[in-house]
């Protein structure tokens, strides 16, 4: 008997084009702060990690890329990975580069610093995306979404590194939304 597919079994496919869409057009960038407000809304409401478990298409995508095309060795993910100095430390080190984000973004809106499009990968490496902005947009609106969609790449390629390291779902050990909605099912449940 095969398993019966559920509606949020695809939600992966809104990722992938997600991911497609910005690299056509940066402005789709800013339909990601879903992934944000969705998952806290979530475990704020309901005091569970079912936005994880159930509705993340980037948790779906790396199962079927890991799975489904058989990429991941399915190895155990190593303790150093799931430990809370490293979720935590990663946690604390993405709130950095978010807010690094935003001041960034700040400094276009008030003419001190002009529009960088570039998505900016695994934090370092600067890709020119040009293409991607048409004019069409303040920007600062273009500045958030550049920055923005560079934090969404990270965190896929960093997904992808680990599916091919470990199990397919590995990235979900230290995602800094997972570990964010994990903390508020905590607070939720000790009230």
């Amino acid at each position: 008997m095969s398993k019966r597919n559920n509606w949020y079994d695809y939600l992966w496919l809104l990722t992938a084009l997600y991911l497609a869409l910005g690299f056509f057009n940066i402005l789709f960038a800013w339909l990601g702060l879903l992934c944000f407000f969705f998952p806290l809304i979530m475990a704020s409401s309901f005091g569970t990690k079912s936005y994880c478990n159930k509705y993340c298409g980037r948790g779906q995508l790396f199962e079927l890329i890991g799975n489904s095309w058989k990429l991941s060795p399915k190895r155990d993910i190593p303790a150093w990975l799931r430990s809370h100095t490293f979720r935590y430390g990663f946690l604390l080190f993405f709130m950095a580069m978010f807010v690094s984000m935003l001041f960034s973004t700040y400094l276009v809106f008030t003419n001190a610093l002009q529009l960088h499009q570039t998505v900016r990968l695994l934090w370092s490496f600067d890709v020119p995306w040009h293409w991607a902005y048409s004019g069409a947009a303040e920007p600062w609106v273009a500045q958030f979404a550049f920055g923005f969609y560079s934090i969404m790449m990270t965190s896929s390629v960093l997904g992808v590194i680990t599916l091919l390291l470990f199990k397919p779902r590995s990235w979900c050990v230290y995602c800094p939304m997972g570990t964010v909605t994990q903390l508020i099912c905590r607070w939720k449940h000790h009230k």
